[in-house]
């Protein structure tokens, strides 16, 4: 088989589990409605303060907090994510996003996950509406925190614009991160 015939079924490979993800737990990658996914995001919330206490203390201080109760990551070689979530400002809705990636490399397996993000400032927050959305790694500086970091993080040691938590993973896939996501602002009902 030639390089051609090789990328062809990679990629087949790919879209056929990135389906089977999706048909499987079609709840992770499109909530039905607006209600529903706002009722996931606060849910998806409280879980993420029971488990890292970082983050409900970084709630306090945030000017809004971008929630994906339910990301779906799949890939062989070539993958992607999509999921939806819910940008909640003084605890009610302010907003629904979707966030999509891809990527390339060395990648095998299908995961299910969430992540949350915490604006610190108005401009950080101002600047997911520019620019037809925000891409993780361009724009307003985010930090990915790990549990080690959120236990050594305090209100004063906070000084970046937005900080990231992944939570409720599930499934196995090698290389979790947010590098690469674009976020775009949606219309729900």
């Amino acid at each position: 088989m030639n390089r051609i015939g090789v990328a062809r079924s990679v990629a087949l490979m790919s879209a056929l589990a990135i389906a089977s993800v999706i048909c499987t737990q079609p709840d992770a990658a499109h909530a039905a409605g607006a209600r529903e996914l706002e009722q996931d995001g606060r849910a998806a919330l409280q879980r993420l303060y029971a488990s890292a206490p970082a983050a409900r203390s970084l709630s306090k201080r945030a000017n809004g907090i971008l929630v994906f109760p339910g990301i779906v990551k799949a890939g062989l070689v070539i993958g992607g994510q999509f999921g939806e979530g819910v940008l909640f400002k003084n605890g009610k809705v302010a907003g629904y996003y979707n966030t999509a990636g891809a990527s390339y490399g060395l990648q095998a397996g299908a995961q299910k996950f969430g992540y949350a993000l915490f604006f610190t400032n108005d401009g950080a927050l101002a600047y997911l509406n520019r620019s037809e959305g925000l891409e993780i790694g361009v724009g307003p500086s985010v930090v990915v925190m790990d549990e080690g970091m959120a236990k050594q993080t305090s209100t004063t040691t906070l000084t970046q614009d937005v900080y990231g938590f992944i939570f409720s993973q599930s499934g196995l896939m090698a290389g979790l991160g947010l590098q690469g996501n674009k976020i775009t602002k949606i219309d729900k009902k």
